[in-house]
């Protein structure tokens, strides 16, 4: 299934923080075109969240609109065409594999798919563990199954928080291998958040810098690494180049413009 375009037109947004207005996002525009990896970087607490929270609907623009395959993200949300993974797996710790993974049907009023269930977990890697309990797996484990409910419904849309944030260097990046393989045998239209730049060129087809709060877009940089991507791409003097580039942004804070 082909993912849906996802837009943020002139977003903005301001929370109300002990009697202060917070302007988290001023005026923020993004296009990310159907079936596309978009990573976004930016300094801690510029709005990275606040827009992928915006696109799940648990918080509401002040200005602008956002709009996934051309319907508010309640809808789409609604209907099963958004999944979302995120730092915390936030599974629950009773119900086993097949069970976590099995929720979003829950949740949707839907009759699981069970061929769909079992296809997933044996995609994360999980075949065998299907009844083993959330205790009872490491980290990485964990968020594979995290990775598998965000799919399970077939979305066509791709949210993902710092999903591996909370891994050791060396699993963050067999988790990147993973998630590259996944995402290729599902092609959902994705936005990841992420403070790992070398984390978000492997991974995506473009990169987005935001400037420090409020958020407005300073780089918008096109990835020219075909795919698949192998380890190899890891100690690429380009890859490299291009990561060094991407940090002066974040460093600088300046726009590529």
């Amino acid at each position: 299934m082909q993912g849906l375009p996802l837009s943020f037109s002139d977003v903005s947004k301001t929370f109300t923080i002990k009697g202060e207005a917070l302007r988290v996002i001023d005026g923020l525009s993004l296009d990310c075109p159907a079936g596309s990896f978009t990573a976004i970087l930016g300094p801690s607490g510029c709005g990275k969240s606040t827009l992928l929270r915006l696109a799940l609907a648990l918080e509401e623009e002040d200005g602008g609109s956002v709009r996934i395959g051309g319907e508010a993200p309640f809808k789409a949300r609604r209907s099963g065409a958004v999944g979302v993974a995120f730092q915390d797996a936030a599974l629950l710790p009773w119900r086993s594999v097949r069970d976590n993974v099995r929720l979003p049907f829950e949740v949707l009023g839907k009759t699981p798919d069970h061929d769909q269930i079992r296809d997933l977990i044996e995609l994360v890697g999980l075949k065998g563990f299907e009844k083993a309990r959330p205790g009872e797996l490491s980290g990485g484990m964990r968020q594979r199954v995290a990775i598998a409910r965000s799919l399970v419904t077939d979305p066509r849309v791709l949210l993902m928080d710092e999903p591996f944030g909370a891994l050791d260097l060396i699993l963050r990046r067999q988790m990147n291998l993973e998630l590259q393989r996944i995402w290729s045998a599902k092609r959902p239209t994705t936005l990841l958040i992420t403070h790992g730049v070398d984390e978000a060129v492997y991974l995506a087809d473009r990169v987005v810098v935001l400037s420090a709060r409020p958020a407005r877009v300073i780089a918008d940089i096109d990835i020219p690494f075909e795919r698949p991507r192998g380890p190899d791409l890891l100690r690429d003097p380009a890859f490299h180049a291009l990561c060094d580039r991407i940090g002066d942004y974040l460093e600088t804070g300046r726009s590529a413009a």
